[in-house]
């Protein structure tokens, strides 16, 4: 039976390699959105993070807070089955762009399968936010539309007081999927648009959708033209772009790529300046951004002066065939930069798929208990010894050898050092949240004037927490 999972989670910051889930939250519905179980998961926090003290303040988890609950391990174990569940549609509101990528990341360190819940066992994903989008701007009497600064907001700790979505406070997991369940049953009263547009997560309906659009020009080879919806384009664009499809990735073979067309630097692009004058995005089957044709109602919002740049760049591009062949051949064979120093919890992009024995390994170590798991390490390959001596220093520290103590305490002496050079990096090389890092925003907060008594009190648990750990 097909079911929606709607999730949240809190988190102690926005690392999506390196921070942690403390609160997870799943309300599970059927297809038309009745209710049949939730779910709520305490984290305690890891010994090897530091929590964010910006996100302390907007979710206000105390230390004290994260001492409760079970360990990240268990804690994955339970939310992997959640939505590895055949079946499982698994979605939120700006999931698809955060807390799925956060999650991907939680499983692999834990040695859990970070993709089997998108494809295996029938199970796939959506997101509201995208969604939002659409009905914001082509159906916006299903909801009152907040703004913020002088500008509409689509943020969900916005939108949920003011179309009364859910009681209790924002960023609190269950409150926050209670709030997206109900948005759900908002935008599922026009059962037309909502069926439309969770169509677009539908790898073939998204496949046979972008077939329909239109040449950019008339010609047997020209690509095609399209307007994609993201949030990424943000307000001032209405949420959406002209783009044209250059095609295939030839590394990231599940990727297309489409080029943005109302950039004006594009009429001034050369062969050497391919990469500072081209805006091209991602697009996966099933994922955002949308793409419809570039026709009226959906061209509405753009402006005379962005239609006349899309007028300008087409016409250039469709006149120097040479550019747009060497623009398409850049773009199509990039390839993200591979940094060695890359910690081992943070290289999921760098290492690929384990190979079926690493795989049946990792599935053994999940079946096994704590003690059985220890005795299992010395099988491992390197690669997933190292991960999982960290899994279990984490876990159960207490309980393993010595020599895998000393091999954690290790680890543990990176994270809370004061010698930058040994802070660890992610893939795109980002500095690990540190010490000092953390020290250096309670200090900027203090700086503000609209801190509640309990965020202050939250900055003064987290400076002793940093004192604790590092008394320097």
């Amino acid at each position: 039976m097909k079911t929606l999972l709607f999730y949240d989670i809190e988190s102690t910051g926005l690392s999506k390699c390196f921070d942690q889930v403390l609160q997870f939250a799943a309300i599970r519905t059927d297809l038309e959105l009745n209710e049949i179980e939730r779910h709520e998961i305490l984290v305690k926090l890891n010994p090897d993070v530091i929590p964010s003290a910006y996100a302390t303040i907007t979710h206000h988890v105390s230390i004290a807070d994260t001492q409760q609950g079970i360990s990240e391990l268990e804690a994955m174990k339970k939310i992997h089955s959640l939505l590895n569940a055949p079946g499982t549609i698994s979605l939120g509101y700006n999931t698809l762009t955060f807390d799925d990528e956060f999650l991907r990341f939680s499983f692999y360190r834990n040695l859990f399968n970070p993709y089997s819940h998108q494809f295996a066992n029938e199970c796939r994903r959506m997101d509201l936010y995208p969604m939002a989008i659409m009905y914001h701007l082509f159906k916006p009497e299903v909801l009152n539309w907040p703004q913020l600064n002088g500008q509409v907001s689509l943020k969900l700790d916005q939108l949920s007081p003011a179309n009364n979505l859910a009681q209790g406070p924002a960023h609190t997991a269950i409150v926050d999927v209670e709030a997206t369940v109900e948005l759900a049953r908002r935008f599922k009263q026009d059962e037309k648009m909502w069926s439309y547009l969770c169509g677009y997560f539908d790898k073939a309906t998204d496949q046979s959708r972008e077939k329909k659009l239109l040449p950019a020009w008339q010609s047997s080879n020209a690509p095609l033209l399209g307007l994609m919806f993201y949030g990424k384009f943000g307000t001032q664009s209405y949420y959406h772009a002209p783009v044209l499809a250059l095609g295939q990735h030839q590394h990231y073979r599940n990727q297309n790529l489409w080029l943005r067309l109302d950039r004006p630097e594009l009429v001034q692009i050369t062969e050497n300046s391919i990469k500072e004058h081209s805006w091209v995005l991602d697009k996966k089957y099933g994922e955002p951004g949308f793409i419809l044709p570039m026709q009226e109602p959906y061209s509405q919002y753009l402006s005379q002066d962005r239609k006349d740049i899309v007028e300008q760049n087409l016409a250039f591009l469709q006149s120097r065939p040479d550019i747009l062949d060497k623009i398409m051949t850049y773009h199509r064979n990039y390839t993200h930069p591979v940094h060695p120093e890359t910690d081992i919890d943070a290289a999921l992009y760098q290492n690929g798929f384990l190979t079926d024995a690493d795989t049946k390994l990792c599935q053994r170590f999940h079946a096994l208990d704590k003690v059985e798991k220890i005795k299992l390490l010395p099988n491992l390959s390197p690669r997933i010894q190292e991960m999982a001596i960290r899994a279990l220093g984490r876990h159960c520290y207490q309980d393993l050898p010595e020599a895998y103590q000393k091999q954690f305490d290790a680890h543990l002496s990176k994270i809370f050092s004061h010698d930058e050079s040994l802070i660890l990096s992610d893939y795109t090389q980002k500095k690990r949240y540190s010490l000092a890092q953390l020290l250096a925003d309670i200090h900027a907060l203090r700086q503000r004037t609209d801190l509640s008594s309990k965020q202050l009190a939250l900055l003064d648990e987290l400076q002793a927490y940093a004192l604790e750990k590092n008394p320097s």
